[in-house]
């Protein structure tokens, strides 16, 4: 006699809230660490995550992240998932390039998406759920160059930052040309594929004015990754370098945090 199929159940990974930025709703995707609720007085670090949609980098970047704390090469954190809807609009700051304005007509409200995270996003997730005091942004591509610009502009709103191949060329390469200033800012991981030109140049002339004491690791790999893998490729790595964990087993394994240049006590 055939048995009956077992009854599917429900795969849940975590939660979402939708808010609105920029006049537009969007999704906030929580991914906690396994043990959330086991251990009711622990607290943790939150990694926000941009284009973290689902159909966006939210599943590759919590598995990644699930992947990287099982084998204790970065620690366990809450993944907050941050949907972008347009990303040049709310990713990148306007532009005196001609050509950029009329390819991308809606570029330029990087600032607003920024203050929106900072007044909104970041408060609701404090209050929600069991955070440790440190916050750690990471975006790739037109997302890296927002990282870049809020480390830039204000660095004091997260503990550490990630900027996958940023997109430097943006306004003439406009970011990397901005004076830094005094002080140190917090960590920063950095780097760079195959994107050439003045991807490449920007990055360069922000490398070099970085000055020695500032913590950072700029991962060079212009000639393994492409644009199109340097996120998946590179995402344990910056893991690695900004929630380390004193496991002595990892270079065994081949978990080895490359920097080709580094600064502070990075």
């Amino acid at each position: 006699m055939a048995q009956p199929a077992p009854a599917a159940q429900p795969l849940t990974i975590g939660e979402t809230v939708v808010l609105e930025a920029l006049g537009q709703s969007r999704q906030l995707n929580i991914v906690l660490p396994p043990d959330y609720a086991k251990d009711a007085g622990k607290r943790w670090p939150v990694i926000y995550q941009l284009d973290g949609a689902l159909t966006q980098d939210l599943m590759m970047g919590a598995g990644l992240m699930r992947w990287g704390a099982l084998w204790g090469r970065s620690e366990d954190a809450i993944i907050v998932g941050i949907e972008t809807r347009d990303r040049q609009r709310e990713l990148l700051p306007p532009s005196g390039d001609a050509k950029e304005r009329a390819r991308y007509p809606t570029a330029g409200e990087s600032a607003a998406f920024r203050a929106w995270i900072a007044d909104t996003v970041k408060p609701l997730i404090e209050a929600r759920y069991r955070t440790d005091g440190r916050s750690y942004l990471f975006g790739e591509s037109a997302a890296g160059h927002f990282v870049v610009e809020t480390w830039a502009t204000a660095p004091d709103l997260f503990t550490g930052y990630a900027a996958i191949s940023p997109s430097l060329q943006w306004d003439f390469e406009a970011l990397s040309r901005r004076p830094l200033g005094a002080g140190l800012r917090p960590p920063l991981y950095l780097s760079l594929a195959d994107e050439g030109g003045a991807t490449e140049t920007g990055m360069e002339r922000l490398l070099a004015a970085l000055p020695a004491s500032q913590p950072y690791c700029f991962s060079d790999r212009r000639s393994e990754l492409h644009h199109a893998t340097a996120l998946h490729g590179l995402l344990p790595e910056a893991l690695q370098y900004l929630l380390p964990t004193k496991a002595d087993w990892l270079e065994e394994y081949g978990m080895v945090l490359r920097c080709e240049k580094r600064g502070g006590d990075g």
